[in-house]
């Protein structure tokens, strides 16, 4: 398919003022200018329109809590141990939650979604486009990160049970006896697997530890959610304990510790932006908070947290941002290529390129106005609005 005459914004490489796409199968084969095209005429439907990547969600629990359910829909948090890695986000997800519908109105056309954050270790978060209607067909990576929790939720869930956490220390200490044994773990397996005379038997099976060797080998990364700043170095704290690939989820009080956060080199994925103060770690929340970070230097993405947010508001919330500092150009990439850098899935979506995704996003106008709603939506190369 060949869509001719339209504004393309790769964002990963400068706007092409009237452009050509061609899709093969689900991939881009080739864009550029017009004058370059040197093929039959494609499709003209879209003339004028400007074509925009796909919008990524780098955090949400889409399909994790069912849309008008209530109780009933609720397989997001496992309150009954306080370390559950083993869980898998796609064992939970409802592909058929109105959620995705209303993500693809609004050009979300991949979001990382699972457990989290009841517990100090949730469960893995999985990566998934929106179009589907079963988990197995809408996956991308069923294990992109481990979910991990400091602050107020954990020690809220368990404090009235009077079972560890109720402390941030304890925690802490949750989250560290468990990587410590996975890490134990990790090392009889290797010796059992190096023992040539066969004078060791392999270590007794273990659900968690073995969900969490691909995250101490740095396999998989480590999101941390955390909005307090003392929780924010926790995670900083514990990340290079043990080596993790670490990202921040939500950094509300970033930018009261910019700088500081800045020289770690850990990327935040911000947000909730649209919402309120509505607990006491969320007293200093700032809608600047991801402009700050940016200008000091931190990689950021922003995330509705659905259903905190409904996914809808992706582009709201960019533009949210955009309003508190954020260049143009950094609100669009924290909702397509820098979102996919961070979720370690830029080599499939986050820009227009060839041979990425033909995951495609129409728009009449400028989609940081606050109300622009995609004229079209590709995912895979398959129109699906």
């Amino acid at each position: 398919m060949l869509i001719q005459n339209v504004v393309l914004h790769p964002v990963s490489s400068p706007v092409i003022g009237r452009g050509y796409l061609l899709i093969e199968g689900t991939k881009i084969a080739r864009l550029g200018p017009m004058s370059q095209w040197d093929g039959e005429a494609g499709d003209d439907s879209f003339a004028g329109l400007h074509v925009y990547p796909g919008l990524v969600d780098a955090h949400s629990h889409l399909g994790m809590f069912g849309d008008s359910l209530g109780a009933e829909g609720e397989d997001g948090n496992e309150e009954t141990d306080p370390t559950t890695p083993h869980l898998r986000a796609i064992d939970a997800v409802n592909g058929m939650d109105r959620g995705f519908s209303e993500a693809l109105d609004y050009g979300v056309t991949t979001v990382v979604t699972g457990p989290g954050s009841a517990n100090p270790i949730s469960g893995q978060m999985a990566a998934l486009k929106t179009a589907g209607v079963c988990v197995d067909d809408m996956v991308i990576e069923p294990f992109i990160a481990m979910k991990f929790a400091l602050g107020e939720n954990p020690k809220n869930v368990y404090a009235h049970r009077s079972q560890t956490p109720t402390t941030r220390m304890a925690t802490a200490a949750v989250i560290r006896e468990q990587l410590y044994r996975a890490r134990r773990y990790g090392e009889d397996l290797d010796a059992f697997e190096k023992d040539e005379e066969g004078e060791l038997d392999p270590p007794e099976y273990d659900a968690k530890c073995e969900a969490l060797l691909p995250v101490l080998r740095g396999e998989v990364a480590a999101h941390f959610h955390a909005h307090r700043a003392d929780d924010l170095f926790t995670a900083v704290r514990i990340a290079r304990e043990f080596s993790l690939r670490a990202v921040i989820i939500h950094g509300t009080e970033g930018h009261l510790i910019a700088e500081r956060l800045a020289r770690t080199g850990i990327p935040v994925v911000c947000g909730p932006v649209i919402g309120t103060r509505s607990k006491p770690e969320l007293s200093a929340m700032s809608r600047g908070n991801p402009a700050v970070l940016w200008k000091n230097g931190v990689k950021i993405a922003v995330c509705t947290d659905h259903p905190e947010v409904p996914e809808e508001f992706l582009m709201l919330s960019a533009a949210i941002c955009r309003r508190e500092g954020l260049s143009p150009e950094a609100a669009i990439r924290a909702v397509t290529l820098d979102a996919a850098e961070i979720i370690g899935l830029d080599a499939r979506i986050g820009s227009l390129e060839a041979g990425k995704d033909a995951d495609l996003v129409f728009y009449r106008g400028d989609p940081l106005g606050g109300l622009e709603k995609p004229e079209a939506v590709f995912v895979d190369g398959v129109r699906v609005r």
